[in-house]
Order: structure tokens, then sequence, then C-alpha cells
């Protein structure tokens, strides 16, 4: 007998607890859904130490850190911009894990970026990565698919 393959976030909070690593959330664009999504989660609080949604941009500098000189030279949607933004996550929160979201989810560009423009990164204790995603659909579509991007990302560099 099969069993069915756990969502995104079960899969991402068993492998941290696996681990014995602890998990915090800077968002951007998804404006706590990656939080939301990972609370659904039965147990989420052996794992998940907060979050924070700095939606304005000169939050991303004074709470997690984010290079100012990068932010007024780059914009908020920038790779680089998502890394600190979870290396500043996982040091004010002293978790074990960061993850990140910035991008433009709509319906209107942001620092010239067109919608769907999106950058999702993962620091554990072991490295970083960051992945830019160019997603299509509405608001609520490139929100949703950017959460599913973050989990996944997140749950690739817990079992690896």
């Amino acid at each position: 007998m099969t069993t069915a393959p756990q969502p995104p976030a079960a899969a991402l909070l068993a492998a941290l607890r696996d681990r014995g690593w602890t998990l915090a959330v800077a968002e951007s664009l998804t404006g706590g859904l990656v939080a939301a999504t990972v609370v659904e989660v039965p147990g989420a609080s052996a794992v998940l130490r907060g979050a924070v949604v700095a939606y304005a941009t000169d939050l991303k500098a004074s709470v997690l850190g984010v290079d100012q000189e990068l932010l007024a030279a780059r914009g908020a949607v920038d790779p680089e911009v998502a890394r600190q933004m979870a290396e500043g996550v996982r040091r004010q929160l002293r978790a074990d894990v960061g993850l990140a979201t910035t991008g433009v989810a709509g319906p209107d560009p942001q620092d010239g970026r067109p919608p769907g423009t999106v950058h999702v990164a993962v620091v554990t204790p072991r490295g970083s990565e960051v992945c830019s995603l160019v997603l299509s659909g509405d608001r609520a579509q490139i929100r949703a698919a950017t959460v599913r991007e973050a989990l996944s990302l997140g749950l690739r560099l817990a079992i690896s």
C-alpha cells in the first residue's frame, strides 16, 4: 500500500524536525502566506520560530538587516535582497533556517520589474540558495505559486 505524498509544508516541517532545525520566515509579496501555510500543519510550533512580513522596503533594512545600499541600487525585487532577508530573519529570530520571498505580485510593475518576477531564498547551516522565477497569472496565483516554490526550495535544502 502506498501512502500519498505529504503536502509541501508538512514535508518541509518533517524534514526540519528530523534534522533538529528550526525555521524563520521573511515575507514581502506573499504577505504572511508562507507562515500561514506552515502553521496549518499540526505540530508546526515544534519547528517554526516565527515570521516577519517586511512589506515596505525600509523594513527590509531596519528589521531584517538588508543592505540599504543594495536596496537603493537594485530595489527590493532582487535575488541578493531575498538572500539577505533569509539570512536576516534567521539571525533575528535565532532559527537554523531562514526562508524569504520578495517579488512583484501585480497588477502593476515595481522597481521596473513586471508582475510575476519573484525571488525566493533559503539559508541553512549548510549554505544558501536563491531561486529566481517568472510566474504568470493574477495576483493570487502569483502569490500561491511563490508559496509553493518557497516551500519546495526549503524542502530540497533541508533534505540535501
